[in-house]
């Protein structure tokens, strides 16, 4: 499963990247097609890492990439 999680981290990064760093959760998981569950693993994996930052957007999340 963390291959799972850490190969679903990477395309969620990647999109990000292409979409000029932002897009809601729900963009996130129909643009790449993921399950809920496992997009919100590897939006953890990511936060944690220091490589985004979530921002609540009504009733959504605003993932970042952390430009630092």
């Amino acid at each position: 499963m963390i291959t799972k999680i850490g190969l679903a981290a990477g395309d969620i990064w990647n999109y990000l990247e292409k979409k000029h760093g932002s897009s809601s959760f729900s963009e996130i998981v129909e643009g790449l097609g993921l399950k809920k569950e496992l997009a919100l693993m590897s939006l953890g994996w990511l936060a944690r890492e220091g490589h985004i930052v979530l921002d609540t957007e009504d009733e959504d999340f605003l993932v970042r990439l952390n430009k630092k």
